[in-house]
Parts: structure tokens; C-alpha cells; sequence
């Protein structure tokens, strides 16, 4: 296994059952607008994208067309576990990628099934990913700040790593 491939595995890792994040994307004045989304991916092979389910009636599809550069934050406060990744998003009318995606939870917001006219399919290119896995207990790093409060030097807690994956 490759060092991209590696890297892409301890993320998929992360974020395969958080499966919900903010994407934030430029809003049509230039501000940052973020919305929540439900991942739809069931794997996160190197090279290919984070796919989402979208609503034609709302805005989203229309930023991504007009400006696709995005970025996705998974958090599981829980676990000490965030991931952002940055990259860049394009919108989809791939009919078998639908379906293959289209879950009974998905039919919730999409009655018509992976071919409702309403549904659309948002694929973001990773380009960049960065993650915080914190694995020490929550008494273990209380312990930690407070020595690196007393000696000033930072805490070393957990594992944090980040890559360019833009080809």
C-alpha cells in the first residue's frame, strides 16, 4: 500500500461512520455558506470522490456549478475524531451512480427513488485532507494540558496528519 493509499484508508477510517459534515461553499456574494449533508459513500477508494444527495429546490447545486471549490468537516466530538477536506465539487446526473448510492434513508428526502427529478448527485474530487485523532483518554489529556500549562511547552496528544491529494 502506497503512502496516498494509506493516508486515504486512516481516512475513510475516520469518517465512514461519522457520515454527516458541513459543506461549505461560496455563496453567490462571496461569503462562506455551510449546509449539513449526509454522506452517501459505502467505501472511499484512493481516487475517488465523496458523494452526496442534494435537492434541486434548494441552492446548493447551483453554487457548486457556479464555484465547485468546497470544503467538508466530519467531527465525532465523542471520539476526539475531526477531518476537513478540501476539494472540489462537480454535480452528477450518473443515473447507475445513483442508484448504486440510493439507500432507504435517501428515499426519506427523495420519494422518487434515485430517479426522482429532484434528486441530485454531488461528487467532490478530494484535493486536500487533513484529520485530528485524538486517542488518549479524556483524563489523560486533562493531565497533559495541565503539564504543558506548567512547563509551557504544548500537550502531544493523538495522531494528526495532512496530505495533498490532487493529482
Amino acid at each position: 500500500m502506497t503512502h496516498d493509499e494509506s493516508f486515504q484508508a486512516k481516512l475513510w477510517e475516520l469518517i465512514k461512520e461519522v457520515r454527516f459534515c458541513m459543506l461549505t461553499h461560496r455563496h453567490a456574494d462571496g461569503s462562506l455558506h455551510a449546509h449539513p449533508l449526509t454522506m452517501q459513500n459505502r467505501s472511499l477508494h484512493p481516487g475517488e470522490p465523496v458523494h452526496f444527495f442534494v435537492s434541486r429546490k434548494t441552492e446548493v447545486g447551483q453554487r457548486l456549478r457556479a464555484d465547485g471549490n468546497v470544503c467538508l468537516a466530519f467531527g465525532d466530538p465523542d471520539k476526539d475524531i475531526y477531518v476537513s477536506i478540501a476539494g472540489h465539487a462537480t454535480i452528477s446526473e450518473d443515473l447507475a451512480k445513483k442508484k448504486a448510492l440510493f439507500s432507504a434513508m435517501a428515499k426519506a428526502w427523495f420519494p422518487g427513488g434515485a430517479e426522482d427529478p429532484d434528486l441530485e448527485l454531488v461528487e467532490i474530487e478530494i484535493r486536500h485532507a487533513e484529520y485530528w485523532n485524538v486517542k488518549e483518554s479524556k483524563t489523560t489529556q486533562v493531565l497533559k494540558m495541565a503539564a504543558a500549562a506548567v512547563s509551557g511547552n504544548p500537550p502531544h496528544m493523538g495522531e494528526h496528519r495532512e496530505m495533498d491529494l490532487a493529482k
